[in-house]
């Protein structure tokens, strides 16, 4: 997992709660990188898990809201960091249509060694929206804050059913209904 996903986890932490919570669960996991993330850098994605369950035991809040939460965070980021992915993009469903073919291609080319998710997008009518998820890293809960980032920066509303196709979270299915 690139390391810009682990850099970018710390500093919501940071943002979030405080510099010193940050401290205190780097502190408290111990990881074979030390926490040491740099951007460009590969990182097993079960430090990420370790860092969670322990904001999840400082925070007192369940590990699902934090990963979720930790999605929406990302897409505002990403917003910022990549502008170009949303240049001439009008609304979610175009957006996260283009997730695997423009998106997930770019990481690939740029970072050969990257296993991005699979998103396939479907639409399902005029107002409807099928997202697949699917990933051995069982982030199902990030998807759906990234998801509801995305709906949130294009200021659309609609819902956002979840169903999860297997319990591990690595394949997750979503229906975004566009409100009438």
């Amino acid at each position: 997992m690139k390391g810009i996903l682990f850099t970018e986890f710390l500093e919501m932490v940071d943002q979030k709660f405080s510099p010193e919570l940050t401290e205190r669960i780097i502190d408290q996991v111990d990881v074979p990188s030390g926490c040491a993330y740099t951007t460009i850098g590969t990182y097993d994605h079960t430090e990420l898990v370790q860092l969670v369950v322990q904001l999840s035991k400082e925070t007192d809040t369940p590990v699902t809201d934090l990963v979720r939460a930790y999605g929406f965070y990302l897409f505002e980021r990403f917003v910022r960091t990549y502008p170009r992915f949303f240049s001439g993009i009008k609304d979610a469903f175009t957006f996260l249509e283009g997730v695997e073919s423009i998106v997930h291609a770019e990481v690939r080319k740029l970072y050969t060694d990257s296993k991005p998710p699979m998103i396939t997008a479907t639409r399902q009518g005029d107002d409807k929206l099928e997202v697949i998820y699917e990933s051995q890293r069982c982030l199902g809960d990030a998807a759906h804050g990234l998801i509801l980032g995305c709906v949130d920066y294009f200021g659309e509303k609609m819902s956002v059913e979840r169903q999860d196709i297997d319990d591990s979270g690595s394949s997750v299915r979503f229906l975004l209904t566009r409100a009438s």
